[in-house]
């Protein structure tokens, strides 16, 4: 289940998929995805390059707690 989380997937569709991950997202990475309207169109990439964070990482963290 969790190997579907990739760079391409948005972080809406992320969030849909795996609803707990809303709590990773803003407790270890400070990112407010819940309600964001970018999170529709962004993807893990995108966000975590705007975000000055390391994509890999991130989907690293999602997929342990997943």
């Amino acid at each position: 289940m969790s190997n579907s989380i990739d760079k391409k997937m948005t972080f809406a569709q992320l969030l849909k998929s795996y609803p707990q991950s809303g709590k990773l997202l803003k407790e270890k990475f400070n990112l407010g995805c819940v309600g964001c309207g970018g999170a529709e169109n962004e993807t893990l990439a995108q966000g975590a390059r705007a975000h000055g964070l390391d994509v890999d990482e991130l989907i690293k963290e999602l997929k342990t707690l997943l």
